[in-house]
């Protein structure tokens, strides 16, 4: 502790989900101590990033491409176990493990430009001094919900998937599921056997994917994300650019009409949702599973932000300030992109601690 009461710290890593403790874990490893070289600061009561916060009926075994974190496999889990309780185990004994020493639960406010080239973080536990930033706070954070006139008429309810409490509480309502990626697609499955009635609509039609998912087609769908926040304009996820696997459970769930696309309605109304027209559906429920945006809030003093809404990224390195890295942001979103760029992020910041030009080209 330094006499303004301000701690002092080389790096200073947000968030410890996949993309947070690959990064811990690569600082470690490459010799920087916790809580003395670095510190890592977590919003979340207890370990396991997003996945403590899953529905229950999100078993193990239907967690699809869960990448184990660098140095410590995920061995003998229960595939019948909620992923929720799987993961945050794991994530708890990896961190005991390495030592990461998270603080918790620490919610970030602001992170403004300090004195001597070095960035101030404010949270609720204090204030940190840093000479470099690993941004890893993902997404869960902040849902999506987008506005459609009469929304605020509805007599129903209204829930993102954020807060999916599981297929039970949608007995013998009339559900409207709103998006067409893997969560909407899932809940939407799940539902089906419990409600009155199910209309799935999303605004584009989706794209189901036939056949293996190879390591080239995933190089393809990454670069495509990868060019965007390259650009400056907000990334997308890689399913949007991958499309939906046609498992046997969609394939069923398509022949008995349950995946059966309709067009984004127009207007929602008291009863139900409405189409230019005349076209009414009824409903109880609206479960927005319309996605996430990168919890990014606090880094507005820094102005990083470009004309197209997004923050320029080369790699993990933030283009206008080689400072901070963004992990888990847009192509490293996914679990083995993440520990990938935990890695590279490390990397860079050793060679920008250690006054190497070309970490801040």
């Amino acid at each position: 502790m330094n006499t303004t009461g301000v701690r002092d710290v080389g790096v200073v890593v947000i968030g410890a989900g996949q993309a947070g403790l690959s990064s811990a874990y690569h600082l470690r490893r490459t010799g920087f101590t916790p809580d003395h070289d670095f510190v890592v600061l977590d919003r979340s009561p207890g370990p396991g990033g997003a996945w403590q916060f899953r529905w229950p009926s999100l078993t193990y075994g239907r967690v699809h491409g869960m990448y184990a974190l660098p140095g410590m496999e995920l061995a003998n889990a229960d595939p019948a176990r909620p992923s929720s309780e799987v993961l945050a185990e794991y994530f708890d004994a990896y961190e005991r493990a390495f030592g990461l020493r998270v603080r918790r639960p620490v919610d970030v406010r602001a992170v403004r430009e300090g004195t001597g080239g070095r960035l101030l973080v404010e949270t609720t536990a204090g204030t940190w001094s840093t000479r470099a930033l690993i941004n890893a706070t993902g997404t869960w954070d902040r849902p999506f919900w987008p506005r459609y006139p009469g929304q605020e008429t509805f007599r129903g309810r209204q829930l993102h998937t954020a807060r999916y409490p599981g297929p039970d509480a949608f007995a013998g309502q009339r559900v409207v599921v709103v998006g067409g990626g893997a969560s909407g697609t899932q809940n939407l499955m799940e539902i089906a056997p419990y409600a009155a009635a199910t209309t799935w609509v999303t605004r584009r039609p989706p794209v189901f994917r036939e056949g293996p998912f190879t390591e080239e087609a995933g190089r393809a769908a990454v670069a495509l994300v990868e060019e965007r926040v390259r650009q400056g304009l907000p990334p997308r996820s890689v399913v949007s650019v991958t499309g939906l696997p046609l498992s046997d459970a969609v394939r069923r769930a398509i022949a008995d009409g349950v995946l059966d696309r309709q067009p984004m309605f127009d207007r929602i109304v008291p009863d139900g949702v409405e189409w230019f027209g005349g076209r009414h559906v009824d409903a109880d429920v609206i479960l927005w599973a319309t996605g996430f945006r990168a919890a990014i809030g606090h880094l507005a003093p820094l102005r990083l932000r470009t004309p197209g809404g997004g923050i320029r990224v080369e790699g993990t390195r933030v283009v206008s300030d080689p400072r901070i890295h963004l992990v888990g942001y847009g192509p490293s979103a996914s679990t083995i992109g993440a520990n990938r760029a935990g890695r590279a992020a490390v990397r860079d910041i050793r060679r920008l601690l250690a006054g190497d030009p070309a970490a801040a080209a």
